[in-house]
């Protein structure tokens, strides 16, 4: 077995385990030292006693992440009825002087009290979260609005230069950058208006603030949960990747993270990667005999999963690594990568090789299938060719499933019909939407993989809640690009009870059921097979599916 060249190795990050969730009294400590770090020339943490207030105040409105059950981000919050304060309040009259007795919860406005991050933490954009979990806060409480008053520190070195109104319209024009005010503008926050003396002691931002206001755009709309609610609609995002020559890892990893940022720009809950999209390193390892060189090329596996952990994380998005090889205990299988926002990873293995995989390349089955929890819901991923074995996607169903990643790698079209009609086929039969993904271009040194054929897609059911031709969106053959598709979940719930056809509940369980037996020997199987009737040449195609 191959190993990874010490230059491959990628830098040590943590595992991260993130969980949002409300403040509890025993955080005090980990707050504490938190806002020690972030306010040390601003008189520092708060008292015990103003925080113990603030929670008995309020306690659904105090969230925080932690990381391993470490608190490492925080937001603080009270609701006031916001005529009784206007415009040209402070700090210390909308917070009661640190007592919070100006919270109502009959109030009409959610008030931004605090948000703050671990110094070491703020590479992963934690404080988009705590944003995003306030304006939930707010809809579900049927609020009109979220106030704040936000410190502008990087006006202390334009002071002397220009107005802080000038300053703030220098940065709303992105000439300028602060250090909160630009993050409050990419959060949807708008100016209302310039407050003087709002924090006296703040000499960073010379006791200005500006007054950010977030209008709540469902405010007629009430529901039981704050935050944390199941999502009726998901957003995912497909790359139709480019196969492309490639220097080093370092290279590849930019043209990951491009696609991870792009997507996760549009807010998508997840991103899909085709299998073997990693295909271009296969050409750094030198080898020409094509099991050798897959065996070579899974040696960057586990720095490049390292890394989508890392993007997820850090971009807020669940990241489906497509599928790339992985040799263990002296077997080859190929494995798709579940790496969710949270920090934590899963992985499905392809369970049927395609005979040319197994003779050509020498690849096995796994054994597991698996339906995996996402914060969007249950979700499965069947690789290429297991999409074209129905009874898989019919137990993953009966799970819950409500959406189905195919990523796939075809070289020809009528390769690429068998993936698409099946997923198609796959969609109807179990009532969920199916996404598909796979390369395009060539690889020139990359001996059985050199060209690909792909249309990206998503399908949904074939009724009249869904397009007319049950696609809800395609991408161009054979082009690089990205698709962004919304996906409604409750029409799958309508489907199921009120379709014109509901292939789901009229199954004849009394005549006929799919069941998991367990691992069998098919892929030795396969092995034998391709080895009797693999050809003397050097070089041949393969279809992998």
């Amino acid at each position: 077995m191959p190993t990874v060249p010490e230059l491959l190795t990628p830098t040590a990050i943590p595992a991260h385990k993130l969980v949002l969730r409300t403040l509890k009294r025993g955080d005090f400590k980990a707050v504490k030292e938190i806002m020690d770090k972030v306010y040390s020339n601003m008189e520092g943490a708060w008292a015990q006693d103003e925080y113990n207030n603030l929670l008995k105040k309020f306690p659904e409105g105090q969230i925080c992440i932690e990381d391993n059950g470490q608190v490492v981000a925080a937001a603080l919050a009270i609701i006031v009825e916001y005529s009784k304060f206007g415009d040209k309040h402070t700090y210390a009259k909308i917070t009661g002087n640190g007592k919070f007795d100006t919270h109502d919860a009959n109030g009409d406005t959610l008030y931004g009290v605090d948000v703050f991050v671990d110094p070491e933490y703020r590479s992963l954009r934690l404080g988009r979260r705590l944003y995003d979990a306030r304006k939930e806060l707010c809809e579900n409480l049927n609020l009109r609005a979220m106030v704040a008053g936000g410190r502008i520190p990087g006006y202390a070195a334009y002071a002397n230069e220009m107005t802080p109104a000038k300053y703030v319209e220098m940065v709303r024009n992105k000439e300028l950058t602060d250090p909160i005010l630009t993050f409050q503008l990419a959060n949807d926050f708008y100016v209302r208006k310039l407050i003087r003396g709002y924090l006296p002691y703040d000499s960073e931002s010379k006791a200005y603030a500006t007054l950010l206001e977030w209008i709540n755009v469902y405010y007629d709309e009430e529901t039981d949960k704050l935050i944390g609610n199941q999502k009726s609609n998901v957003r995912i995002g497909i790359v139709q990747w480019q196969m492309r020559a490639t220097q080093n890892l370092e290279d590849f990893f930019q043209q990951m993270e491009f696609f991870v940022d792009t997507v996760s720009g549009y807010k998508a809950d997840c991103v899909l990667f085709p299998e073997f999209f990693n295909a271009p390193m296969m050409a750094l390892t030198n080898e020409e005999s094509p099991s050798v060189a897959i065996r070579s090329m899974s040696a960057y596996t586990e720095p490049i999963k390292t890394k989508m952990m890392e993007l997820a994380v850090s971009y807020n998005i669940n990241v489906i690594a497509g599928s790339m090889p992985l040799y263990e205990d002296g077997k080859l299988y190929n494995v798709s990568y579940l790496c969710r926002r949270d920090g934590t990873v899963d992985e499905q293995y392809k369970l049927h090789v395609t005979p040319d995989e197994a003779s050509y390349w020498g690849m096995r089955g796994g054994d597991k299938l698996k339906c995996f929890d996402t914060d969007f819901g249950k979700i499965g991923i069947l690789i290429c060719y297991d999409a074209e074995f129905p009874e898989l996607a019919r137990m993953l169903s009966d799970e819950g499933m409500k959406i189905l990643f195919v990523p796939f790698w075809t070289d020809t079209k009528n390769a690429y019909q068998r993936v698409r009609l099946c997923a198609q086929a796959r969609a109807i039969e179990n009532e969920c939407y199916v996404a598909i993904t796979g390369s395009v271009g060539n690889l020139p040194r990359v001996e059985n993989m050199d060209i690909q054929y792909s249309q990206s897609a998503v399908f949904s059911p074939s009724d009249f809640a869904f397009p007319h031709d049950a696609i809800v969106a395609e991408a161009t053959p054979n082009t690089e690009m990205t698709l962004i598709a919304d996906l409604d979940l409750d029409l799958l719930k309508d489907l199921n009870t009120s379709g014109a056809v509901r292939n789901l509940r009229d199954r004849r369980r009394d005549l006929y059921s799919v069941s998991w037996v367990g691992k069998n020997e098919r892929a030795d199987e396969l092995l034998e097979m391709g080895a009797e009737r693999a050809p003397k040449t050097s070089r041949r195609k393969t279809t992998a599916e």
